[in-house]
């Protein structure tokens, strides 16, 4: 998976509380067993969402709306698949031979699988409202930047949002190896405020 989470750009997410453009969050009432916390299973989809707005299917799935997903290509390109879902509705498309055989070289999940979920999910949610994918209540959403984790203002060409568990926040460093030496480098914003002669603990 590659890409950002989520574009600054994009709506605001719908919080639990139904806080979104004054529409209430449906309720759904269950008795599935719930296999993965919930925090837990909003951050692998928010990451399957970098997979749609700069990944492997960036350029082929287009619709308008919040939606997350995984292209998959086996080896020899002999099978491509590419499972994605909005908050309303899960679609998994797969294309291959019966007898397993190679189907070339744009025999891939992004070039065969994509467009199909694209071309059946745009008539599917035709008639059906936009909504986002809801955040647990306790999350944090931090600024970050794409290469380091580190926060970031929300000018910075690297900006990303990206929602944090309770105890977990932004890395305030980070160390490379350059020339056989550690190199440490902190925040933007700390050593913006070091380099202004601001007084505090950074």
């Amino acid at each position: 998976m590659q890409g950002s989470r989520r574009r600054l750009s994009e709506l605001s997410p719908q919080r639990r509380d139904g806080s979104q453009g004054g529409r209430a969050a449906a309720r759904c009432i269950h008795t599935r067993k719930r296999v993965l916390d919930p925090m837990t299973a909003y951050q692998i989809t928010a990451m399957m969402q970098g997979v749609v707005t700069e990944g492997t299917a960036s350029r082929r799935v287009k619709l308008g709306r919040p939606v997350a997903g995984k292209t998959g290509t086996t080896n020899d390109n002999r099978d491509a698949w590419f499972v994605g879902f909005t908050p309303d509705l899960v679609t998994g498309v797969y294309i291959g031979y019966d007898e397993p055989a190679s189907m070339g070289r744009a025999g891939t999940g992004s070039a065969l699988a994509a467009p199909v979920f694209n071309e059946f999910m745009i008539a599917a949610m035709a008639n059906v409202p936009i909504s986002n994918f809801l955040i647990p209540s306790g999350m944090t959403e931090h600024v970050i930047s794409r290469r380091t984790g580190m926060t970031v203002t929300s000018d910075d060409p690297d900006a990303i949002i990206e929602a944090f568990k309770p105890g977990s926040a932004p890395a305030k460093i980070f160390q490379t190896i350059e020339d056989g030496s550690v190199q440490t480098k902190g925040a933007p914003e700390v050593e913006r405020l070091i380099n202004s002669g601001a007084v505090g603990l950074f």
